[in-house]
């Protein structure tokens, strides 16, 4: 007759299935992690923007409240990996994703959309408070220095921000789609600028103190 595999009850510190169970758990987390974040940037990937935007808009329509959100894409990405090569692109999308995940609080969630394309959601947030944010990006972004061969290669980025407010009752892809079209009116306008529901709110621009703090560690270029 067959004996029972032992229960984790009856494991002790010096069972033989200790080290596979820590090895399988250790595995099942890498697993995870690489199911939710991007590869290239290591934020979150399309997949998880969706779930935490509804995670965002349930807690609303139970507890009231906002939170905003920020669109961002590079503005003429495509005549820096023409001009520069596709490993410099990659540099520097990652080079960008760090200053995002950097600029951000620990309860925001950076994600990369798709492409040069990323959303930021920001919980408890007005429109005001992330137009402020998104601006300072904004400049941030063009003072990041990017060498390629001794050339600095600037980066500029256009933003749509908007709010979503627990009266609403748009799904998650709707509200998306709204900041995009923000998005879409910078692009239109001459790019290099943040656009939002309300443009009467003009977003504050950055100080000399919060310039320096976002730059801070960013004077490291990719290298081809």
């Amino acid at each position: 007759m067959l004996s029972k595999p032992p229960r984790c009850s009856d494991c002790h510190d010096d069972c033989e299935y200790l080290d596979e169970i820590s090895e399988l758990r250790q595995q099942v987390d890498e697993l995870s992690e690489q199911v939710l974040t991007d590869a290239l940037t290591g934020l979150y990937n399309y997949r998880h923007l969706m779930w935490a935007m509804n995670q965002e808009i349930e807690r609303l329509h139970r507890g009231g409240g906002s939170f905003s959100i920020i669109v961002l894409d590079f503005d003429d990405f495509k005549l820096v990996n023409d001009n520069h090569g596709h490993e410099f692109g990659n540099q520097a999308l990652k080079t960008v994703g760090t200053f995002l995940q950097r600029s951000l609080r620990k309860l925001d969630v950076p994600c990369r959309f798709g492409g040069e394309e990323f959303v930021l959601v920001l919980p408890s947030t007005e429109l005001r408070d992330a137009v402020q944010l998104a601006e300072r990006i904004r400049e941030g972004v063009t003072h990041i220095q990017l060498m390629d061969g001794g050339q600095r290669v600037p980066l500029t980025v256009s933003m749509g921000v908007d709010v979503y407010r627990a009266t609403e009752r748009i799904t998650a892809d709707m509200f998306l789609d709204r900041a995009d079209q923000f998005l879409l009116q910078a692009k239109q306008a001459g790019k290099n600028r943040v656009y939002y529901s309300r443009m009467t709110e003009p977003g504050d621009g950055m100080s000399a103190d919060e310039r320096s703090a976002l730059m801070d560690g960013f004077d490291e270029s990719p290298k081809n």
